[in-house]
């Protein structure tokens, strides 16, 4: 199995306070991982020094071969284009369709052939049940529509881990059960998903590694 994430004695600071120390994880391709814990235990911290947008303060910390104590501003783009990264409050662009919203994406990631992206975008929106509502504007939807297409533009660009910050969070039970059944597809397919939650009941259901953030530290627990 491929490692993706390997950190070790890892320290992490937000405005020179620490937030997390000792943090020593690996993490391989296909993982369905829980980050659990109280609102301001770290995890939201944890989850952006994986795409670079929090520094590592000390230790030792590989994402996807990128050693990221020493990477480079100009090396973001090409970590994070290998990241689908989803939030909790959408960020969709409310003036674009679903479509555009997720062909800009594509432009900014580099895509060029227009019919190809095209192409993509319907796969990608038939994936996650969407290929219906290309036409919509984001606030024509409801919460669960909007977060599958937030879902699809995570998965746009084939990436090998997907962060989802609370992403059943904002939702009603049902419309969460159906994220949940579609990220945990996701993993069965064979990409990592790290998953922060204050849902108890998805790792029972959905089963997975389960990471507890308590005391400065995280713990992995049964």
């Amino acid at each position: 199995m491929a490692v993706l994430i390997e950190y070790k004695n890892v320290e992490i600071h937000q405005a020179d306070q620490i937030v997390l120390h000792d943090v020593n994880l690996h993490v391989e391709n296909g993982e369905m991982i829980y980050m659990l814990g109280k609102v301001g235990s770290g995890k939201s911290s944890l989850m952006k020094t994986l795409y670079g947008a929090l520094p590592i303060a000390s230790g030792e910390a590989q994402v996807l071969e990128y050693d990221m104590t020493k990477i480079r501003r100009h090396k973001l783009p090409y970590l994070r284009r290998r990241l689908g990264i989803i939030f909790q409050d959408y960020k969709l662009l409310t003036d674009r369709t679903v479509e555009e919203n997720l062909l800009f994406v594509l432009s900014a990631t580099g895509w060029k052939d227009k019919k190809l992206m095209k192409n993509h975008v319907q796969e990608i929106l038939q994936q996650v049940g969407m290929e219906n509502k290309a036409y919509k504007k984001p606030y024509e939807l409801s919460g669960g529509e909007q977060q599958r297409v937030v879902i699809a533009r995570a998965l746009l660009n084939s990436p090998e881990i997907i962060l989802a910050d609370e992403p059943t969070g904002n939702l009603d039970a049902e419309t969460g059960q159906e994220i949940m059944d579609l990220l945990y597809s996701i993993s069965q397919a064979g990409i990592t998903v790290l998953m922060s939650t204050h849902n108890r009941f998805w790792p029972e259901q959905y089963p997975g590694k389960k990471w507890l953030f308590t005391e400065g530290q995280i713990k992995e627990v049964d």
